[in-house]
């Protein structure tokens, strides 16, 4: 197998773990938010630094890119709904990419198995919807699924299975609240980076909080 057919496969795998379809007509696509918000005086760090994002991530973009380890990145004008979570916690001083793939060499029959691979891969692995959320889990951060808003904090880390095409998203809540009181989320579901009134709009799969003392 020659290796830019490798590389369309992995693009493509990248592109079914975080990528969303166009909704049906049924379904209501999430759009910016345009009514009045609050927010809170002080953003914490997690939340402010993934809203920095917004007007520079303006692309969503699955391929796949070889990158530099640790500390690698795409472009920042582009990227996928997982790569809003990486920029977000290197903030903080946290970098999935090592961190998920030290972890992934150490345990790697205990992540997804999806995609065909033999061993970790430390340009894609920490790009993709589940092996986030394992790695998440493995830390001890997972919290209740519910669908009470009282319970999803500023800074928590969401995650969903899109209705209609089934495909997996991610995105940070926010502390800006849409006018029933619903946390906005800070995400890439297709235009580049936003902050949507998207929490209960499809079935949460995954919710997370960070323990990390400067976030």
């Amino acid at each position: 197998m020659n290796l830019l057919r490798v590389s369309a496969m992995v693009s493509l795998a990248l592109l079914a773990a975080c990528r969303p379809s166009p909704p049906e007509p049924s379904q209501a696509e999430p759009v910016p938010i345009t009514r009045s918000v609050t927010a809170a005086a002080a953003s914490p760090p997690l939340v402010a630094a993934a809203r920095r994002q917004i007007g520079v991530t303006l692309l969503y973009d699955p391929a796949y890119v070889e990158m530099p380890y640790p500390g690698g990145d795409v472009p920042a004008e582009r990227g996928v709904c997982t790569d809003v979570i990486v920029r977000a916690l290197r903030v903080g001083g946290l970098d999935l990419q090592q961190s998920i793939h030290e972890d992934m060499r150490a345990h790697f029959a205990e992540y997804p198995q999806q995609w065909g691979l033999q061993a970790p891969n430390r340009s894609i692995d920490h790009r993709r919807v589940p092996n986030q959320m394992r790695w998440f889990e493995r830390q001890g951060w997972s919290r209740p699924i519910t669908a009470n808003a009282a319970d999803y904090a500023a800074g928590d880390i969401a995650a969903w299975k899109l209705s209609g095409s089934g495909l997996l998203h991610i995105g940070i809540v926010s502390d800006r609240k849409a006018s029933d009181g619903t946390p906005l989320v800070i995400h890439n579901i297709g235009n580049g980076t936003q902050e949507d009134d998207i929490l209960f709009r499809h079935p949460v799969i995954g919710h997370y909080r960070p323990v990390l003392s400067d976030l």
